[in-house]
């Protein structure tokens, strides 16, 4: 530490000390005019000397020419390195045996000759030990395993199930990690056996705990459950095929991993060169190579066919190629691939444990609310940050020094910026959803808590597609401004393109504007049934430039605003339904009246109908007198789209108290003739009248 500092004391002065400097021997110089001229033919001389020509030609190289060469040094060297470190390896592998010898008799000299016995007994003896104090725990507080979650039960929440198992699980790992690592420590040991057996120690309580994670996220023992029904206890949905699957790989991979780190950290301790060391690293994780590829061919989500085949073989591969990369010592490289296979999968894994424990907690079925997605969104933005502080860590990199860099700065506030301006995406979208899932309109709220409501429901979608187009430009411009792009140009650029656009597109200017104006005269909202021109339906949607209107027979029309012109709204405050019945001539109207008004007071009577009833059904007189009946004239005043149900109710009532009083409706009649019975009567008469003389002249003849 002392000498990296002092050696940036020395930078820090001779940067100082530099125009310093400069700046006396530029005022200790003579004249120009003062310089002798056998100085002048001397500085000729030596411009002619070839060395100094070729010195002054590579100083006067382009930039390009200097960034070409650099790129090839620094690709000469990366090739280098490689092929050295592969010849370091190649080289240590027969040293091997040798190195092992010596490290098996280091492990005698230190613990007086017992060998790996000793070791072996004692490890086993303090995991024991740990084993039964965590069992004399878990009995103490009530018993070794919790009882399982049935889902009849309804005493006992999922949550609190949970937080149970997972206090369990962390009080357990604490009091078997407390009493083995310190029943060790509490005697005194041989340096070298204290250093092999805590490290294995901590390497077996690591495992411990990522096993205990898997097991509170998988829950593979939720598999007695019917399979028809949740698993409470899971945080990551999967079946229980998938469940054990995972659950078991991940302690065999983990147990292997932290087994190898164990041993690789005690080689150098043992004498093991660092080649040795690195060369054993590498020959136990083809272990781990072979473990990923098994994951690969045996998931349980595996479909056999082609595809899948074929994509598996390429995961392999790749896997081989990260392997080669880690043996090459590209340790960069190697975790810039391992960050593309895995860290998408984990970012959705922790997601939707997160998700799930965060609804959970809420006792609420949506996922959209606001602490969930913070909640969500910020154990993403943790992976990622962690994430990177590795790959920092690995690539050792010195925050300080990528402070200093324009294009790394501005990388990572790029970053932060796009983080931020998703996470502020994420919030307004889901309070927007929250907003419109509550805003629904119902019986049991008032008049005026519909109509906000409804507006909500109509203002609100177009809200968050303007929010998400604003957030997203203002986000890519400040990461451009961030990189070093002046912006300003950009924005001026816009600006005239959007006249442009303007100009040349006045129908979609036209239709945008008179969809701002008809929002603004709240002229129909989401749910109202409206009327314009050709065009009728109930309004589903909105865009910024049209409206979508649902036919009550089917079909779906999109108008764009400029195209609606005057809207005739038929789903606001109320609605007078009219209609008429014809009855014969000779109908009593009064009675009809009574019997209607009688039907009205039904209807008032009827549960399902009253609400929906402002003015009841009356009876408004005779309209007109038409061929063959009067007509009478009826109305009723409903509340919007509630009409037609109250008028088919009513037809049928108006009916059977018809029947039932004895009055009929009229119905067109036509009477038949011809012009043969006049004539057949004037005949019949004429013959009548002519029998009637001839018996008169009989009687006075």
């Amino acid at each position: 530490m002392l000498a990296r500092l002092f050696h940036m004391l020395l930078v820090a002065c001779a940067l100082l000390a530099t125009p310093l400097a400069a700046s006396m021997a530029q005022t200790a110089q003579p004249p120009a005019d003062t310089v002798p001229l056998e100085k002048i033919q001397a500085l000729i001389k030596q411009l002619d000397d070839p060395e100094i020509r070729a010195w002054l030609a590579a100083k006067s190289s382009t930039p390009a020419d200097r960034a070409s060469a650099s790129m090839a040094a620094q690709i000469t060297v990366s090739e280098k390195a490689i092929r050295d470190h592969i010849a370091a390896m190649r080289n240590a592998f027969p040293h091997i045996p040798g190195e092992a010898a010596n490290a098996v008799r280091t492990i005698k000299s230190e613990i007086n000759d017992y060998g790996f016995t000793t070791i072996l007994v004692l490890f086993t003896a303090l995991l024991a030990l740990g084993f039964g104090a965590e069992w004399l725990f878990k009995r103490a507080v009530g018993g070794e395993k919790q009882p399982p979650f049935r889902a009849d039960d309804t005493s006992a929440a999922p949550e609190s199930s949970r937080s149970v198992k997972f206090l369990s699980e962390l009080a357990s790992l604490a009091v078997f990690s407390l009493v083995s690592a310190g029943f060790f420590l509490a005697f005194e040991w041989p340096g070298l056996l204290r250093l092999v057996i805590l490290t294995y120690l901590v390497a077996f309580i690591v495992a411990r705990a990522v096993v205990a994670i898997g097991r509170i996220s998988l829950a593979p023992e939720d598999g007695g459950i019917p399979a028809g029904q949740e698993k409470p206890l899971r945080l990551i949905p999967a079946s229980d095929a998938e469940a054990h699957f995972w659950y078991r790989r991940l302690a065999v991979f983990t147990g292997y991993l932290m087994a190898g780190w164990a041993t690789i950290s005690l080689l150098p301790a043992l004498g093991v060169s660092p080649d040795g060391t690195l060369l054993v690293s590498y020959l136990l994780g083809i272990g781990l190579l072979v473990l990923a590829v098994e994951i690969v061919w045996r998931r349980p989500d595996r479909p056999a066919t082609e595809g899948t085949r074929t994509r598996d073989w390429l995961l392999t591969i790749y896997l081989i190629i990260l392997w080669g990369l880690w043996v090459a010592g590209l340790n960069g490289i190697l975790w810039l691939g391992i960050y593309a296979l895995l860290l998408p999968g984990a970012l959705t894994i922790a997601g939707q444990a997160a998700g799930s424990l965060a609804v959970r907690r809420e006792n609420s079925t949506s996922a959209d609310s606001v602490r969930t997605v913070m909640i969500v969104r910020g154990v993403r933005a943790l992976v990622i940050l962690l994430a990177v502080l590795w790959l920092g860590l690995v690539w050792r990199l010195d925050p300080g020094v990528l402070a200093e860099g324009r294009i790394v700065r501005g990388l990572l506030h790029g970053v932060i910026i796009l983080l931020v301006a998703d996470l502020l995406w994420q919030l307004a979208k889901a309070y927007i959803g929250r907003t419109l899932e509550l805003g629904a309109v119902d019986d049991m709220v008032s008049p005026a808590e519909a109509v906000r409501r409804s507006r909500l429901r109509t203002l609100l979608p177009i809200f968050r597609n303007m929010l998400a187009v604003v957030l997203g430009a203002v986000a890519i411009l400040m990461v451009l401004s961030g990189l070093g792009v002046h912006i300003a140009p950009l924005i001026a650029g816009a600006g005239i393109f959007g006249v442009a656009i303007g100009f040349g597109s006045q129908t979609l200017v036209k239709d945008v504007i008179s969809g701002i104006f008809y929002m603004l005269d709240d002229a129909f909202r989401v749910g109202e049934y409206i009327q314009s021109g050709s065009y009728m339906g109930t309004v589903e949607s909105f865009s910024l430039r049209s409206v979508r209107l649902r036919h009550h027979r089917g079909p779906v029309f999109t108008v764009p605003f400029g195209e609606l012109g005057a809207v005739q709204n038929m789903s606001r405050d109320w609605v007078i339904d009219k209609f008429r019945i014809r009855v014969p001539f000779d109908t009593d109207i009064k009675k009809v009246k009574k019997l209607v008004k009688g039907i009205g007071a039904e209807l008032l009577e009827d549960p399902e109908l009253a609400p929906h009833i402002i003015q009841t059904a009356k009876m408004q007189g005779v309209e007109q007198f038409g061929d063959f009946g009067m007509e009478l004239s009826f109305a009723i005043m409903t509340k919007p789209g509630q009409q037609s149900l109250i008028r088919r109710r009513a037809y049928t009532m108006i009916r059977d108290a018809f029947a039932a009083n004895g009055i009929e409706f009229a119905h067109p009649t036509v009477h038949v003739g011809s012009e043969e019975k006049p004539a057949a009567a004037a005949a019949a008469t004429a013959n009548a009248l002519a029998r009637k003389q001839a018996a008169e002249l009989v009687e006075e003849g």
